[in-house]
């Protein structure tokens, strides 16, 4: 009758077997079984939805060192590295019983005594000959390489001894309007090495006894080029190279009258000194 809920018949053993057959895993399930898919996975906390990468999408691209500018300053160095420890002393082979002459016989201002009598000994060749250090070149402001004064008189005392070299007048200072130049003659061993003409410039009368001090640092570094130390810094080859590695020109403008030229420094040390500073 309508409004009364009719009783679903009784089910049948045929049906019964039906529907436990459905349950049972047939060939398809068993493989969905297999690979794990009929899993669900476990609940994974929420976030943020990730933006789609685009199929032709270029990667990303990877971190690289930054390049280090050319005037980086360079690490300090510490007190091994600038004090100096003689390691080429060589000048003991060098001394022989009678071989020092009196000096009261030669007159070094015009003697050229002992010059080619012998040459010296190998290790004593090997030292002179010893390559300069880069750290050691120092660069002027208009791009000329120099080694202080100071290292060539470190190289004679390790090769002749100290006491046994010494740079003898040829001849008095001539000065000029602005400059200075006096000759000298580097004695060895009591025999004439080289001679070289020194010359410094000066701008007023006070400086003048500091010019003629000049002359004899700049007599000296012409007098062991014959000896060859630090003969890399007359190879041209050799200037070329250092200063494509070693050098950089910087801008710099004169405080007073605002004009800007360009200066040569050493790379990872610019130090603009006064009256220049350093142009932006």
């Amino acid at each position: 009758m309508p409004g009364q809920e009719q009783e679903k018949p009784p089910a049948t053993e045929a049906s019964a077997a039906a529907i436990e057959d459905d349950d049972e895993p047939d060939e398809w399930d068993k493989r969905i079984f297999s690979t794990g898919c009929a899993e669900e996975p476990a609940a994974k906390p929420s976030s943020p939805p990730a933006a789609a990468t685009p199929k032709y999408a270029k990667p990303a691209p990877r971190a690289t060192k930054p390049a280090v500018a050319a005037s980086t300053p360079s690490p300090a160095a510490s007190y091994s590295d600038v004090v100096y420890q003689a390691k080429n002393i060589v000048y003991e082979d060098a001394r022989e019983d009678g071989d020092v002459t009196d000096p009261a016989v030669v007159d070094w201002t015009r003697s050229f005594y002992g010059i080619s009598a012998r040459p010296v000994t190998e290790k004593q060749f090997k030292a002179l000959m010893q390559p300069v250090d880069e750290k050691d070149i120092e660069v002027k402001p208009d791009g000329v390489i120099y080694l202080p004064e100071i290292k060539y008189r470190r190289r004679l005392n390790e090769v002749f001894g100290p006491m046994g070299w010494g740079l003898i007048p040829k001849g008095e200072a001539v000065v000029g309007d602005s400059i200075v130049t006096r000759e000298y003659a580097l004695i060895v061993d009591g025999r004439f090495v080289s001679q070289a003409q020194g010359e410094n410039s000066y701008f007023s009368a006070e400086q003048l006894p500091s010019a003629v001090e000049g002359c004899k640092s700049n007599a000296l570094m012409r007098c062991c080029k014959d000896l060859g130390i630090a003969s890399e810094l007359w190879d041209p080859h050799f200037v070329r190279w250092f200063k494509k590695n070693h050098m950089e020109e910087v801008w710099v403008e004169h405080v007073t009258t605002k004009k800007k030229r360009l200066q040569w420094y050493r790379k990872g040390d610019v130090d603009v000194s006064y009256p220049y500073k350093a142009s932006k």
